[in-house]
């Protein structure tokens, strides 16, 4: 399909999911296997690319869909029906092509927009690291200038589609924190463009993780990887800013965790059907359950993309720590309700459980939220 249909305002989720059927029959098809090799076969990425996907995000007049967080976070939550490993990679591609429309110069914007709106280039960020904690408060990737740019070091960890990306938005200490108080990240970090060919940086796959496996999670290293001062994306320094502005965009997490619940719901339907077990008062009971809280985790992500709330920041944080914690309690009832059928390793309801807990442990964590949320209020 075009890269030039525009997508604003969204359509709803029955016309999107009738437009990208074709890549939901490819991540249906490759789902288990891709779980047991820990990575997505070729096809998928064929599928993603022809299917405009990538261009969500992305103004019309760069190539994209011109799709506001509505938009994203539904289709984020349609391939995670799906596929939960792609969608995280879609939304970390999303978020970085956003923050590039946002704070990117005309030379960057020109240059990584139209590539990530075709699909020709994927995006990925490289905050997380060892030792730095949820809040990215204590980097110990440096930022040094040197003729012409930077010198960047230091380790990344659980960067999603490391190895797949061809940019990555990477977060290092630029200079030494001052006293500003931040609650996400500090003061003198510095976010980079840095693409993936250039000397220095090299990705690494090898996390053997329990969920979200085919999402190439990985490590992200930077030896005296040296970019030019065109890398800076925004002000130096105020990588923090940028952070905090992140949340009031809409686009949530928790679009991953809605998409679980409500894949894990309709086994668990289906499942119930199939046994004839459906016409049992108890068995029907504990569905509508399931298709309630599902239903409250779609809902929620709703209205954090359409920023109508009296705190559109809070109801994004809100939106991820309430749709996560529904999709993992929706899992492990759904697999009760199978009783000995879903004791099967195999059952696809046991991946979807163990992709739905990775959910809680991704930026900001879940434990995150609940910090951010009651910052200010008062002892």
């Amino acid at each position: 399909m075009p890269a030039t249909d525009r997508l604003s305002p969204a359509p709803s989720r029955e016309h999107l999911a009738e437009r990208y059927e074709p890549l939901l029959e490819v991540l249906r098809a490759t789902a288990s296997a891709s779980d047991d090799a820990a990575e997505l076969p070729g096809d998928v990425f064929a599928a993603l690319r022809s299917s405009g996907i990538l261009g969500a995000a992305i103004p019309t007049e760069h190539g994209g869909l011109g799709g506001d967080a509505v938009l994203t976070n539904r289709l984020v939550e349609l391939v995670a029906t799906a596929e939960p490993s792609l969608a995280i990679i879609l939304f970390q591609h999303y978020a970085v092509s956003a923050r590039i429309g946002e704070w990117g110069s005309p030379a960057q914007q020109d240059r990584y927009l139209p590539l990530l709106a075709s699909g020709e280039w994927l995006a990925a960020s490289a905050w997380s690291e060892s030792g730095a904690g949820a809040d990215k408060r204590n980097l110990s990737t440096t930022a040094e200038r040197h003729a012409g740019g930077w010198r960047l070091n230091g380790a990344k960890t659980f960067t999603t589609g490391a190895g797949l990306a061809r940019i990555y938005l990477v977060l290092a200490q630029s200079s030494r924190p001052g006293d500003t108080h931040t609650t996400y990240g500090s003061d003198g970090q510095t976010f980079f463009l840095v693409e993936a060919d250039t000397p220095g940086l090299v990705a690494d796959t090898g996390m053997d993780l329990v969920g979200m496996r085919a999402s190439a999670t990985g490590f992200v290293e930077l030896n005296d990887c040296r970019v030019a001062e065109d890398a800076v994306l925004g002000p130096v320094g105020k990588a923090a800013s940028i952070i905090a502005g992140v949340r009031e965009s809409g686009a949530t997490l928790g679009a991953v965790s809605a998409g679980i619940a409500a894949s894990a719901y309709r086994l668990a339907r289906a499942h119930a059907e199939r046994r004839g077990s459906a016409g049992q008062q108890a068995v029907r009971h504990r569905l509508v359950d399931l298709a309630a809280r599902a239903e409250t985790a779609a809902a929620i992500v709703e209205r954090a993309g359409r920023k109508d709330s009296a705190e559109p920041g809070m109801t994004t944080l809100y939106s991820k720590l309430i749709a996560s914690t529904i999709a993992e309690e929706v899992c492990q009832e759904a697999l009760r309700l199978l009783g000995s059928a879903g004791f099967l390793r195999g059952h696809q309801l046991n991946k979807l459980a163990r992709d739905a807990r990775a959910v809680g442990h991704m930026g900001p964590t879940n434990d995150l939220c609940r910090d951010l949320v009651s910052a200010g209020w008062s002892a």
